[in-house]
């Protein structure tokens, strides 16, 4: 049973005897308290969406809920769903696009090393890989001579994520992004 301060965003904890997903999370340490974090997490209810924010010391236990992980690619959008197939059985997963929304700006044909997070059967979210290549469809002109600056710009990726480069990588390049901080790591 981990504490508190040990939970991850996208952990599935149970709470409340409900299966829930963390999104979000929150440290704060009041003034005049000898030590003692406090974690708000936002959490969402895996079966009927409801979401739920609790506040908890870091200190207190939490159990991680029953979860397996599948390893899977994106397979096609279908209205408001995104598509995933299994890669040893081919069970498609649908998932909501506003259940993976931050995971989507990483994600596209060609994206390997993709997880489905499965509770209790039920698909609920996206584990990304450490690292994504994808390619740039919009940045300012290159700068010859540029690549020892250590000067960024901003570039839109063809999933529409915005990340700094550096100055000497163009339109067209496909670049590395790390995917827990959303940098640009190098070319692909």
């Amino acid at each position: 049973m981990p504490k508190a301060s040990e939970i991850k965003k996208h952990a599935a904890i149970e709470y409340q005897g409900r299966v829930m997903i963390v999104r979000d999370i929150e440290r704060s340490v009041p003034q005049g308290r000898a030590g003692g974090s406090l974690y708000r997490m936002r959490m969402y209810d895996v079966v009927d969406g409801t979401k739920v924010d609790e506040t908890f010391k870091a200190e207190d236990m939490l159990n991680f809920a029953d979860l397996q992980r599948r390893a899977a690619m994106f397979s096609y959008v279908d209205g408001d769903e995104h598509v995933f197939m299994d890669e040893e059985d081919y069970t498609p997963y649908h998932l909501n696009k506003d259940s993976i929304a931050e995971q989507l700006l990483f994600i596209d044909e060609s994206t390997k090393g993709l997880q489905v997070v499965l509770v209790e059967g039920r698909p609920v979210s996206i584990d990304l890989p450490t690292s994504v290549e994808l390619v740039i469809e919009d940045t300012s002109p290159s700068i010859k001579g540029a690549s020892a600056s250590a000067r960024t710009k901003p570039a839109t990726l063809s999933t529409g994520l915005v990340v700094q480069v550096p100055e000497h990588i163009s339109s067209g390049d496909k670049i590395k992004i790390n995917t827990a901080e959303s940098k640009f790591i190098s070319r692909a």
